[in-house]
Order: structure tokens, then C-alpha cells, then sequence
């Protein structure tokens, strides 16, 4: 994996407090990989591709 398979959130802008993510293939093929850029050491969250498509619908909602 490369640094550049990340993504950093578009809502970030220019705030510190920003969430990468990225979309697996092959190893875990429908799933997204989300972490913290500022500790890219911690755990990572895996969700589905579905329930993160449903997380961030209810979230742009807001």
C-alpha cells in the first residue's frame, strides 16, 4: 500500500482534524478503509461499502 492510496475527506478544507480514506481492492474487495490522518499508527475502521455510502448520506444531510 502507498501513501497515495489514501484519500483525505473533501470536508476537510484546511482543518486539522481530518479522516483519510480509501477503497480496498483486491485484499478486501467492497470494503472502505477509514483512519486518522494526524495518528496514521492507529487502528484503521472498516466498513462495508454500502454502510459508508449510508453513513455519509445521513451525514450531508445534517
Amino acid at each position: 500500500m502507498t501513501q497515495s492510496d489514501w484519500h483525505i475527506s473533501s470536508y476537510s478544507g484546511s482543518n486539522d482534524n481530518c479522516v483519510e480514506v480509501k477503497v480496498s481492492g483486491q485484499g478486501l474487495p467492497g470494503v472502505v478503509r477509514v483512519r486518522d490522518s494526524k495518528d496514521r499508527d492507529r487502528p484503521e475502521i472498516q466498513a462495508q461499502a454500502g454502510a459508508w455510502s449510508a453513513f455519509v448520506a445521513q451525514v450531508d444531510s445534517l
